[in-house]
């Protein structure tokens, strides 16, 4: 939960930051280049949280592991 509250929050300081540079934007749409950097931006988002997802099973067994040793 705490993950998903920290990426709104950067969607939404980057939503902000882009309104000011509209003018690059613009330029990379015309050139049709704009779709690529999403398209990145979307694979780094998408590795990023597959990474998160795959440390927090890891955590998870490891907290398990050891709470079954303890008791």
């Amino acid at each position: 939960m705490k993950y998903m509250l920290t990426l709104v929050c950067l969607i939404a300081s980057a939503v902000a930051q882009a309104q000011e540079t509209v003018e690059m934007a613009d330029k990379l749409r015309a050139e049709g280049k704009i779709y690529v950097i999403v398209v990145i931006i979307l694979i780094v988002l998408a590795g990023l949280l597959t990474y998160l997802f795959m440390l927090d099973k890891k955590i998870t067994k490891l907290e398990k592991e050891q709470a079954d040793r303890t008791s």
